[in-house]
Parts: structure tokens; sequence; C-alpha cells
């Protein structure tokens, strides 16, 4: 049982607490905890992106998409969420900058962009105000910008995190993104546009 890590040492003589436990689950400052707060915030955007676009067109191939892309990342967005719970960590830090754990200085944008790959406010209502195929390319675009954005964080999290499913997940998330980034140059291709450039 994990919890036996955590059992007090006390002292043959007198039974007060000789030191402190050492906890089994990640510190708040640890990679794991940087990742699941940041990669939770990236999804949410994710997901909803993939609901505008699902409104705004009735293009069965770019809903049906959007609405894997949706399902995928809101249920990996409960498990990085339920294990800070499991942790006893915020789901925010406002001491830690996003990307800190990864050993970046990220400074919000003003226009809402928190982390690589994220859309800004601006990207948003302009996604909002489009329909049809205006709206399936510029949500693909958008999309493809996101998982590489993606990928590198859960690169970072390989490399970096310590518990071994959130280490397994983060891998899944970089093989499962760059296969949709393929899929993704396929149907900008079939409606004449190409990602954004970096």
């Amino acid at each position: 049982m994990v919890f036996a890590a955590a059992a007090v040492l006390v002292s043959a003589g007198g039974g007060r607490a000789t030191a402190e436990p050492k906890s089994p689950f990640p510190t708040t400052t640890s990679a794991d905890a940087g990742f699941a707060r940041d990669m939770a915030t990236h999804h949410q955007q994710a997901v909803e992106m993939s609901f505008i676009v699902r409104d705004r067109t009735s293009d069965e191939e770019v809903r049906r998409f959007a609405y894997d892309i949706a399902n995928t990342q809101s249920n990996q967005r409960g498990m990085m969420l339920g294990w800070l719970d499991l942790w006893g960590l915020a789901t925010y830090d406002a001491s830690r900058p996003p990307m800190a754990w990864m050993g970046m200085s990220m400074k919000p944008g003003a226009d809402g962009a928190l982390m690589p790959g994220m859309a800004t406010n601006t990207d948003l209502n302009r996604l909002r105000g489009l329909s049809g195929k205006d709206a399936e390319v510029l949500y693909l675009q958008l999309m493809t910008a996101h998982h590489q954005g993606g990928i590198h964080m859960a690169r970072g999290c390989v490399e970096r995190c310590t518990v071994g499913a959130e280490k397994r997940l983060a891998q899944g998330m970089v093989d499962a993104q760059q296969s949709e980034i393929g899929a993704m140059a396929q149907m900008l291709r079939k409606r004449g546009a190409s990602p954004l450039s970096n």
C-alpha cells in the first residue's frame, strides 16, 4: 500500500515523531503536477474549439474529427485533474507560471494564449464568426498549431515526469496527435489550404 510509505517514524523514548513522512505523491513544483495542470488547460481550449466548429459546419468529416478530439481530450483532462486531486494538489497554482515545470519562462499573451500552440481570444472569436468551409479551414489550422504545442509539452513530460501512468499518457498524446496532424493536413489540402506557418 502506498500509505505505508507515509508512516511516521516514532522514537523509542516517548512516542514523539522524529521525522516528517515522505509523501509518495508528486509535489506541487514537480513536472508531474505542472504537466497535469498545464495540459488540462491546454486540452480545455481544444475541446472548446471543437465544439465551436461542430456548430459552424455541416461537414460530417470535420464534425466527426472534432467530436473525437473533444471526447478524447475531455477524458484525458479528467484523468489529469483526478491525479492532482489524488495527490492533494491544487488544480491551479498562481505562483507557478505556465511551463515553469519545463524550465520555460512563459508570459501569458495579452490576447489569451497561455501556452505554446494555444489560440488567442481573437482567433477564437474569428472562428465563432465563420461558417462552412471557412470555419473548417480555420479550425484545422488552429488545431494543427494546438497539437504541435501539445506534443512539445507531452514530450517534456515523457522526459521529466516520474509517475509511470502519466508518462504513458503523455507518450500516447504524442503518438495520437502526430497522427491527427497528418489527418488534418490531408483535410486542409482537400479544402485548398495549408497549416499556418509558425
